[in-house]
């Protein structure tokens, strides 16, 4: 019977930190990661920009950072979760560096920092334009050389093994003791227990058409712990990136990382004109939320699919400062000297998730959560640049600690279980649940994006009531990959439609026409869509 002492679901950086550090604290426990691709492949391995950390006290501080973030989440963030994780970033960023990632340094040897969207100070400190991949193979690499810590690839989670001690009706006393796993290589189904387990599965991007997130981004964290009864909020509020190379037809989109614009490149419209001020004083360095929205109005009006971003006065920066941006927009054919990037919104960052606490402990006894599939208080309705690995970096901590502090403690519970048979799908149920994947995905761009409104979500909640039957229905006594993914987008999207409903008022990446309208965004410029 397979069995841990923590399971960890995930292998982006909250993932691989906090299997590093209780592996490295536990050396005699045993520690499994699981992961349902290639270990590189995470939302970690695609961030471009960097981590928010004060590192510079002459000209930075944690207040600033502080209000910062306090501002970007436009009055629902959690403000003790705010001052503890700008107050520990140092110290986790001094972890990274100890373990081997080397963050670009001035010629004086000093952290090199940039300037993002929503920040008022340069404390952005990067790898170039591929921070997230240097941090996950240094992490990958540290992983490897821990004996106990096992890493098992292409491995989906179908649910949480959970037990409930009280009656059936009721989630009160419910607890994690492992998962159900299916192996995509040979297709079978097993159980592993574990004592504890940390959902670090990332994002839910795939549940639009247009996503900035890699194909393995389906919410699967968030649904499978929604599932077993854990309280998930905020969902409403996912974050669309305001520069995507969306026109170029790939899934996942390129990103043109916020960074670019803190350079000094200018959002202009089909007439040359640069339009962000009229929407914010910070112009192009405004949250993402308000850049997005600005974005999408200006194609609601001209009817064009696309903005587009100027470089042409900082091209000669570009192959030095962006050379992973500049290499792919050569690749495209694009001459930034010449021409400007034609750009626009993709989904990109869920800022709710899975409630936890500062300890990462879910509303469920011995499941922890950390990274994106957390809601930890930090982003509130939007999240600010850079601060998506500075959240994981910490709570990855607190989940180490917290699980450092009661390990010993915590029984080891293996019960006997039915193990599911997987059953491939037959020709057309596989091109019936590709088919729905893409139409809903469709559904939820189109209905349940930058901008919704009533009348939208509830056309998108019927639907995917329907979806929901039908997926359940296919399902009885089938395990299969695109099965399970299809079943989580629904649940996810499930939750992004039914907290939208609930939410009455705009707030930050929450915009609905049929609500109060955001300052920033006069009415009549919504209606003419």
């Amino acid at each position: 019977m397979p069995v841990a002492d923590v399971l960890v679901v995930g292998s982006g950086i909250a993932g691989l930190l906090a299997a590093i550090k209780i592996g490295e604290h536990f050396p005699s426990r045993k520690i499994c990661v699981i992961t349902k691709n290639e270990a590189a492949e995470s939302n970690t391995q695609y961030a471009q920009g960097g981590i928010s950390v004060v590192t510079d006290f002459l000209n930075d501080s944690f207040d600033s950072h502080i209000k910062d973030t306090l501002i970007a989440g436009d009055g629902l963030c959690d403000e003790e979760v705010v001052r503890f994780v700008v107050a520990q970033a140092y110290d986790r960023l001094e972890e990274l560096i100890a373990y081997g990632v080397k963050f670009d340094r001035d010629s004086e040897g000093r952290l090199s920092l940039a300037k993002e969207g929503g920040h008022h100070r340069n404390r952005i400190v990067h790898c170039k334009d591929a921070t997230g991949a240097s941090v996950s193979s240094v992490l990958l690499q540290k992983l490897a050389t821990l004996p106990n810590v096992t890493l098992l690839t292409n491995q989906i989670v179908i649910d949480l093994i959970t037990r409930q001690p009280t009656a059936w009706h009721s989630r009160a006393g419910t607890s994690c003791h492992g998962v159900t796993l299916l192996d995509c290589a040979s297709s079978k189904v097993s159980n592993i227990f574990s004592r504890t387990t940390i959902l670090a599965t990332g994002g839910l991007g795939q549940v639009y058409e247009t996503t900035t997130n890699p194909l393995v981004a389906t919410g699967d964290g968030i649904a499978m712990a929604w599932r077993a009864g854990a309280e998930v909020s905020n969902m409403e509020f996912i974050q669309f990136h305001p520069t995507a190379l969306t026109s170029f037809g790939s899934n996942p989109c390129f990103l043109i990382s916020e960074a670019v614009r803190g350079h000094g490149a200018h959002l202009i419209n089909q007439l040359g004109e640069r339009f962000m001020f009229k929407y914010h004083p910070d112009g192009e360095l405004a949250c993402r939320d308000v850049v997005a929205r600005a974005i999408a109005m200006e194609m609601n009006v001209s009817g064009d699919s696309e903005v587009y971003l100027d470089c042409a006065h900082i091209a000669h920066h570009l192959p030095d400062k962006f050379p992973t941006i500049y290499q792919k927009c050569v690749s495209l054919g694009l001459d930034l000297y010449l021409e400007p990037i034609p750009v626009a919104p993709a989904a990109h960052y869920v800022c709710g998730g899975v409630d936890v606490d500062m300890e990462g402990r879910t509303t469920i006894e011995n499941l922890y959560a950390c990274g994106e599939c957390a809601n930890t208080g930090l982003h509130g309705a939007n999240r600010l640049a850079s601060n998506s690995l500075l959240e994981a970096m910490v709570f990855a901590h607190s989940c180490y600690q917290d699980i450092a502090r009661r390990l010993d403690n915590i029984p080891l519970r293996i019960e006997s279980l039915e193990v599911k048979t997987s059953q491939p799908l037959q020709a057309a149920e596989r091109t019936l649940v590709l088919q729905t994947r893409a139409s809903l995905r469709k559904l939820m761009t189109e209905q349940v994006g930058i901008i919704r409104s009533e009348k939208g979500l509830q056309l998108t909640k019927t639907c995917l009531a329907e979806l929901s039957k039908l997926i359940s229905k296919l399902a009885t006594g089938i395990v299969d990959f695109d099965l399970q993914e299809l079943r989580n987008i629904i649940d996810v999207a499930q939750l992004i439609v039914d907290q939208s409903l609930k939410r009455q008022q705009n707030c930050g990446a929450y915009f609905n026409i049929d609500h109060e309208v955001h300052s920033h965004f006069p009415l009549e410029r919504v209606v003419q869509d």
